[in-house]
C-alpha cells in the first residue's frame, strides 16, 4: 500500500499541484493553498516512508503493534498483572505466572485474589485494609509493598516486592490497576545469611575480646598488681580500646537482630531526666580526653536551665520527663549521636538538651563541630568514608 500511495502522490496528486502554483498571479491564493497543501502532504509521506524504513530493522513480530507489545509484557522477568475495576485480571504475563504458580490464560478471567494470595510470613491471609490490591481502588494512587508474602497455587510462600500503579479515565476514576511483583526470594536468602554471619562472628570475636578486657583490668587493680605510672597510662589506653572495640561488635550484633526482625525491646517507665543525667556523666569523660566541654540542659526554651551536677550545696529544680521507653535502646541511639559529635568536633562544646510537654520528650545532642557546607543538600547520604574525608575540607564557617 505504502509504494501504491507513493505512485499515485507523484504521478497524480503532485503534477496537479504543481501546475496550479504556476497559474499565474491571478490565482495567487489558490496558489498559495495548494503549495501549503503540498508541503503537508509530502511531509506526511516521508514520515510514513521512515517508518517504514525503521520498522524494517525490527523482527517480523515487533513490526505489528499488537504482537509488539505482547512480546515487550512477556519478555519482562518480573511479572506484569492487568486487574480492572472488579478485580478480574484481563492480563497476566509468564513472568506473573511463574511466579504465581499460574499459566496466564489459565489466570486470566479470574479473581486476582484467587491467584495472588496475599499473605503474612506465617501464611494468614493479610487485611483488606493492608492489602495493596484494594487500596489501590480506594486510595487511587500507587500502592507499594516490600514486606509481602505471596501463597502460590502450590500453596508455597513466596516473598515478593508488590507495586501497584492505577489507570485512571478522563474524570480521574480509577478504572484498571497494573501490578508488577518481583520474586525476592534468593535476596532475603543472601540476607539471612550475611545476617547469621555477623551474628556467629560477633559471638566469636566478643569471647577474646572480653577476655583481654577483664586481663587489663585486673593489670590495672591496684590490689591484684603494681605498675609506675607511665605503664598504667598504656594500660589504661589499650582498656579503653578494647572496650570500644567489644562495644563495636555488641552494635555488629544489634543492627543484625534489627535487619532480620529478631532485635526485641523491653519498654519501661523511665524518667528521661535522671536517664540523661547519668548517661552525660559516664560519657563526660570521653568528650574531656579530647579537650572539649559538656553540658546538660534541661527545659524550654526561654526556661532552660543548665542541669550540669552542680557542686555540693547547690540545688537545681527541674521538670520531669516519664516516658516509656527501651532504656538499652535509647541509651545505644544517644551514644552513638554523642560519639559523632565527638569525632566531628575539634574544639569546643557538646551540649546534651531535654525539652517537652505534656504529649512528648525531645532530646537533643548539638555540637561547635564544623558541620557540612550550606550548599551541600541536607538529605544526602553519605558513606561513612567519604564523611572522614570530608570533615577535613569543610570550612569551619559552616
Amino acid at each position: 500500500m505504502r509504494p501504491l500511495a507513493g505512485k499515485i502522490l507523484n504521478s497524480f496528486i503532485l503534477p496537479h499541484l504543481l501546475a496550479a502554483v504556476h497559474r499565474g498571479e491571478k490565482h495567487n491564493h489558490n496558489c498559495a493553498l495548494f503549495a501549503t497543501l503540498k508541503t503537508r502532504t509530502m511531509s506526511l509521506f516521508k514520515r510514513r516512508k521512515q517508518r517504514a524504513v525503521d520498522s524494517a530493522h525490527l523482527p517480523a513480530s515487533l513490526q505489528d503493534e499488537t504482537l509488539r507489545f505482547k512480546v515487550i509484557i512477556d519478555s519482562i522477568e518480573d511479572g506484569v498483572v492487568l486487574i480492572d475495576s472488579e478485580g478480574i485480571i484481563q492480563l497476566m504475563n509468564p513472568g506473573a505466572g511463574t511466579i504465581c504458580g499460574w499459566a496466564p490464560d489459565e489466570a486470566e478471567g479470574i479473581d486476582v485474589h484467587a491467584v495472588m494470595r496475599l499473605v503474612n510470613e506465617k501464611s494468614e491471609l493479610i487485611d483488606e485494609s493492608d492489602n495493596p490490591l484494594l487500596q489501590i481502588f480506594s486510595a487511587g494512587e500507587a500502592v507499594r509493598g516490600d514486606d509481602v508474602f505471596l501463597l502460590t497455587r502450590e500453596n508455597v510462600l513466596v516473598p515478593i516486592t508488590l507495586n501497584v500503579s492505577p489507570l485512571k479515565d478522563d474524570t480521574g476514576k480509577v478504572t484498571a490497576a497494573v501490578a508488577v511483583m518481583s520474586n525476592v526470594s534468593q535476596k532475603r536468602a543472601q540476607e539471612k545469611q550475611r545476617a547469621d554471619f555477623i551474628s556467629t562472628a560477633s559471638h566469636e570475636m566478643r569471647t577474646p575480646v572480653a577476655a583481654i578486657e577483664g586481663y587489663l583490668a585486673l593489670a590495672l587493680n591496684e590490689k591484684v598488681s603494681t605498675i609506675d605510672n607511665r605503664a598504667r597510662n598504656y594500660l589504661e589506653k589499650a582498656h579503653t580500646s578494647t572496650q570500644h572495640l567489644g562495644q563495636l561488635f555488641q552494635d555488629l550484633l544489634t543492627s543484625a537482630k534489627a535487619e532480620d526482625g529478631r532485635l526485641t525491646s523491653h519498654p519501661t517507665v523511665v524518667e528521661l531526666g535522671e536517664f540523661l543525667e547519668q548517661l552525660t556523666d559516664d560519657l563526660r569523660l570521653v568528650a574531656e580526653r579530647k579537650s572539649l566541654t559538656m553540658e546538660y540542659v534541661t527545659g524550654n526554651s526561654g526556661g532552660a536551665i543548665n542541669a550540669t551536677r552542680q557542686s555540693a550545696g547547690e540545688h537545681v529544680i527541674r521538670p520531669l520527663y516519664y516516658v516509656y521507653v527501651d532504656a538499652d535502646r535509647l541509651r545505644e541511639v544517644i551514644t552513638n549521636l554523642f560519639d559523632n559529635a565527638v569525632k566531628y568536633t575539634p574544639e569546643g562544646k557538646i551540649s546534651v538538651s531535654l525539652t517537652g510537654n505534656e504529649q512528648v520528650a525531645q532530646c537533643s545532642i548539638r555540637d561547635t563541630g564544623p558541620g557540612f557546607p550550606a550548599h551541600w543538600d541536607p538529605k544526602l547520604r553519605i558513606p561513612r568514608g567519604q564523611v572522614v574525608a570530608a570533615a577535613s575540607i569543610v570550612s569551619p564557617k559552616y
